[in-house]
């Protein structure tokens, strides 16, 4: 037999409408009231109609999570370390979870939009946006139109590892990747490198521009100018790391090192180098970026940026759920460590 919301408060001695309130976390209670109410609720394993709760309340108990690409460590991290924190005060109570739903975009600009148009009518309590933003006009208009809705609805909108999305009421936490990517060639400079190879990621993501921003300015800082044929364009992931640097190394067979966009697309560089017959660092150095799980694994480890994503993937996750203010201007810059190991060493050309 069905059990109803009246059963429930049989059995708790409060009113049909205390037991609302409790569930829909939308008045005061008292905490012995409240405790009372989700121990009936347990023990008659009373399921809350949740379309019907969303229509009775500004939001339902559904949150967002936006990723690139949910296979990609990268996003897997955050997502992971968001969806630990919106569990809310209940601990898993009937009253206080959240169903978290992850939206994997395939990096698709309309399937984004999609999602977020799928998660306002849901009337979700919260929505993260994760990764790099798409740099198109158009697009970012149409985004941040549908941002401010969700905000209007009381949706909580947080930005993880995103650029800020001005007058939409979102909170951003950016990662600082300009910096880190010119700490990081910084770094190669130091060593005695003047030759080296980038392979970028997507033309049109804001990390793409940011971290090639950040490595140009290390090599203008350091007297370098930068040949055209040092940069090449690609996915973030392995093979087409392998495939730049197949290019890279075509274009200019002198290159002393090769700084990635990201750990992965470091990993198809390495590949590409030990097959082409050159040792790491011995020949080439090779960086990438993120500090991915299996980069410390990588033989020779990989020199890289750490990012704490999945530290601030669960602050996201906080600030989403109402769990910690947002930061001074609704707006945090993360800093990035940079990690060095094997992977990089002086160039055999070094003092020539």
């Amino acid at each position: 037999m069905t059990v109803t919301l009246a059963d429930v408060a049989a059995r708790a001695q409060v009113s049909p409408a205390t037991v609302s309130r409790v569930l829909n976390g939308n008045y005061p209670v008292a905490a012995s009231t409240r405790e009372r109410v989700l121990r009936a609720v347990d023990e008659l394993d009373y399921v809350l109609n949740g379309p019907a709760s969303a229509l009775a309340a500004a939001t339902s108990d559904l949150v967002g999570i936006l990723v690139n690409d949910i296979a990609d460590p990268f996003f897997g991290i955050m997502a992971s370390a968001i969806q630990a924190e919106i569990g809310g005060v209940g601990g898993g109570r009937a009253g206080g979870e959240r169903l978290a739903v992850v939206c994997n975009t395939g990096g698709s600009p309309e399937r984004e939009l999609t999602y977020l148009t799928l998660l306002q009518r849901q009337r979700a309590a919260a929505v993260v946006l994760t990764g790099g933003a798409v740099e198109d006009a158009p697009h970012a208009a149409a985004v941040a139109a549908k941002l401010r809705k969700l905000a209007e609805a009381g949706t909580r909108v947080v930005l993880c590892g995103r650029p800020p999305a001005p007058d939409t009421d979102a909170v951003a936490l950016t990662f600082d990747n300009r910096g880190g990517a010119r700490r990081l060639s910084e770094h190669l400079l130091g060593l005695g490198h003047r030759r080296l190879g980038y392979i970028a990621g997507p033309e049109e993501r804001t990390t793409t521009r940011h971290r090639l921003e950040g490595h140009r300015a290390a090599l203008e800082a350091a007297g370098v100018e930068e040949d055209p044929r040092w940069t090449v364009h690609g996915r973030y992931d392995r093979q087409s790391g392998y495939e730049a640097t197949l290019e890279l190394l075509r274009r200019d067979p002198s290159l002393t090192a090769v700084v990635a966009a990201n750990d992965s697309v470091a990993l198809g560089a390495c590949a590409a180098l030990r097959d082409s017959g050159l040792g790491i660092p011995e020949d080439v150095s090779v960086a990438g970026f993120d500090d991915l799980p299996f980069s410390v694994d990588a033989v020779p480890a990989l020199t890289t940026v750490r990012l704490p994503l999945a530290e601030a993937g669960a602050r996201a996750g906080r600030i989403a759920m109402g769990r910690e203010e947002p930061p001074p201007g609704g707006v945090a810059s993360v800093r990035g460590e940079l990690m060095v190991r094997g992977s990089s060493g002086v160039p055999r050309s070094a003092g020539k």
